[in-house]
């Protein structure tokens, strides 16, 4: 998730000025997977010195601080035969457990003499902090146990890759990460899933570690470092493998995570170095750019936002399905069904034999990776990752585009799946903060003039994940993308209330048709005239998105389209095998790793006496996999108002939650109610 970077090199292999500009390029190929904070570690001959700051890697590199740390590294008076080496860490932090507000939650992250950079997510650090009651947790962040553990495996055993193998074992989630150590002279690498690449050069005289294969490749083809390397090969640090270089000589020792044998060399240090944290205090406290938020919802928003289903369930539905007569273009027949009905055409799967052959025909048997899967940890993506590795035998990468919304929940599920199988996770990180901005102002200015049909405005900073997904299949050399999409959430009625009919034969959301698309445009071009306050910093992000979405081609493998969606194997299935989590205030699984779901539901729910769930359940009556009855009675129960995730979305993004429900309620209902 977040990007991590790391570097062993003899002093004076490269000019300084060279070996400045390979740090700082790693440091900005880095900043792709997070942009909340960033941190360097420097291991000198008596100390090692730590900064970190709650800024992005490309501001951090602009600072004094940061060129003066690297000065200490390069420090060619320093004497060669004592330390005659460079030796650093470096992270470009994706802020998930742990808020960047803290400085000690930033990385690298110090305790116990180690000095650590950490890309995933430890799900289940608040166990493992109980049963080993004698570490004592000082930190947020959950990077924390695994130092804690690191350290107290060492004092034990003495051994190095020992005591990495024994934190490992106990670590469930995704880690790759990097260590420096006061009372050794070695940078140890380890991961579980794989995202760890290095390169060095033939002699040995320098390593270079990064979270991709791609930030080596474009790090390896500058002029300065070309002919140093030789065209050495980039090699991936396989998941369940952990090496060991060392900092005096240069040597790598690989093991593995499952039962290492004993560290050869002897690394122990007569008197430990000295960590200092050289960020200066004005900077270890960075300015906050949420809300607090309450711990929980107070009954009184319970009470007061709660939305009356009574003139709901007095709404007409079709006979067949439960889609209400507000449903846009709906039509009812002599019968009471509906059109959508009348039109559906069930899903033809083409099979799972096909499915595998289409696998057969991208598998490399070399281990490297032969597709990859878009990931948003949701429960379909989520399936179609655990499908992909463990029934068609693919050696997938997973890939996330988080704009911002996308909730810890899915996060953790993200780490869960990618660290049981041994998953390379790729996280593209947009500007989050400018993202959230974005969302605002157009949250605000739609409150001020609030319409049905603009409401996906709101999800528009996320459809450059297509973008993205496009360019990543390019650079990763493969040629298969495998997405996760339900054929059963299509959602027409968003077009809808933008006055464009229903194309029943669309296979996609994004399948308008090229008149529709004009037409989609006009009408929001059409609002943004009659709502001048959505001509905001966020314009140009709003119109990549539409293209992302619907102009570039989406040239992707569906797993659902060869294998059948089907609840009652998916949902057990990652629950048991990956102890999945779901979330807490509500009972459905889907979109709970969407941050934006609970917001723009409670608007379609409030005003349109239906969500996105009515719809999808009568999909599913449709295809036979539930009747009315039983659809009727869990969407009472999925359309409740999911406060706590409102909370969490209008706090994220910096808007009032009590002013924004307030003008929700306030919009005319497309249904009667009693007054």
């Amino acid at each position: 998730m977040c990007g991590i970077l790391g570097l062993v090199a003899k002093k004076r292999v490269l000019r300084e000025p060279d070996m400045r500009r390979a740090v700082d390029d790693l440091f900005r190929l880095s900043e792709s997977r997070g942009k909340e904070s960033a941190g360097l570690a420097v291991l000198l001959s008596d100390k090692i010195r730590v900064l970190k700051e709650a800024v992005a890697a490309s501001t951090l590199i602009r600072s004094p601080e940061y060129r003066s740390l690297l000065s200490c590294a390069f420090d060619e008076h320093d004497d060669m035969q004592n330390w005659p080496a460079i030796a650093l860490i470096g992270h470009s932090r994706l802020v998930t457990n742990g808020s960047q507000e803290h400085h000690h939650n930033n990385q690298p992250v110090v305790k116990d003499g180690v000095v650590a950079v950490h890309n995933g997510i430890i799900v289940n650090d608040k166990r493992l902090w109980a049963e080993f009651s004698t570490l004592k947790r000082a930190y947020q962040i959950d990077t924390e146990i695994i130092l804690s553990l690191f350290r107290h495996f060492y004092v034990q055993n003495g051994d190095p890759a020992q005591a990495v193998c024994q934190t490992f074992a106990r670590l469930q989630g995704t880690a790759s990460v990097g260590l420096l150590l006061a009372d050794l002279d070695l940078l140890i690498l380890a991961t579980n899933n794989g995202s760890l690449y290095t390169c060095a050069d033939p002699a040995g005289r320098i390593r270079i570690m990064a979270s991709e294969a791609y930030m080596l490749r474009r790090l390896c083809a500058r002029p300065y470092l070309r002919a140093l390397l030789k065209g050495a090969p980039i090699k991936q640090l396989r998941a369940g493998t952990g090496c060991i270089w060392d900092v005096r000589t240069l040597d790598a020792w690989t093991f593995s995570l499952g039962e290492a044998s004993p560290y050869p060399a002897r690394t122990g240090r007569a008197v430990p170095r000295q960590i200092l944290d050289v960020t200066p205090t004005s900077k270890q406290v960075a300015r906050s750019t949420l809300f607090e938020m309450p711990a929980v919802v107070s009954p009184e928003i319970i009470h007061r936002f709660d939305i009356d289903p009574v003139p709901i369930r007095a709404l007409r539905r079709c006979s067949r399905c439960v889609l209400p007569e507000t449903m846009p273009f709906i039509e009812f027949d002599e019968q009471g069904v509906c059109n959508y009905c009348r039109n559906y055409r069930p899903i033809a799967l083409s099979g799972e034999a096909a499915l595998h052959e289409l696998a057969e025909h991208h598998r490399r048997h070399d281990g490297r990776p032969d597709c990859l899967v878009t990931f948003s940890g949701g429960r379909d993506s989520s399936y179609c990752l655990h499908y992909v590795k463990t029934q068609l035998d693919l050696h997938p990468v997973a890939y996330t585009y988080d704009w911002g919304m996308v909730t810890d929940l899915a996060r953790r599920n993200q780490a869960r799946l990618c660290g049981k199988l041994g998953v390379e996770h790729i996280l593209i990180s947009a500007d989050i903060a400018q993202k959230r901005a974005n969302i605002r102002r157009n949250v605000l200015a739609w409150l001020r003039r609030p319409d049905l049909g603009t409401v996906p405005l709101f999800m528009a900073g996320d459809k450059q994940y297509f973008y993205h997904a496009s360019r990543l299949r390019k650079q990763l050399g493969v040629n298969l993308v495998i997405l996760g999409e339900n054929l059963l959430e299509t959602t027409r009625f968003k077009a809808g209330f933008c006055g464009i009919p229903p194309h029943f034969d669309a296979e996609h959301t994004y399948t308008l048709s090229a008149l529709n698309k004009i037409r989609l445009a006009f009408y929001y071009a059409g609002q943004y005239v009659r709502n001048p306050a959505y001509f905001n910093r966020s314009l140009l992000d709003t119109l990549g998105a539409f293209a992302s979405y619907y102009l570039i081609p989406h040239n992707n493998v569906n797993l659902y389209n060869y294998v059948m969606w089907d609840e009652r194997i998916i949902v057990p299935t990652l629950i048991q095998e990956y102890d999945w989590e779901t979330a807490t205030d509500t009972q459905a699984t889907w979109r709970i790793g969407d941050g934006t779901a609970a917001f723009y539901n409670y608007i379609y729910y409030c005003v349109a006496g239906f969500s996105e769930n009515d719809t999808f359940r009568s999909n599913q009556i449709r295809e036979g996999m539930l009747t009315r009855e039983e659809a009727m009675t869990t969407l009472e129960a999925e359309n409740r108002p999911r406060f706590e995730s409102i909370q969490w979305y209008c706090n994220t993004i910096g808007i009032d939650m009590v002013y924004a429900l307030e003008r929700i309620q306030a919009i005319p209902k497309l249904y009667p109610v009693q007054r």
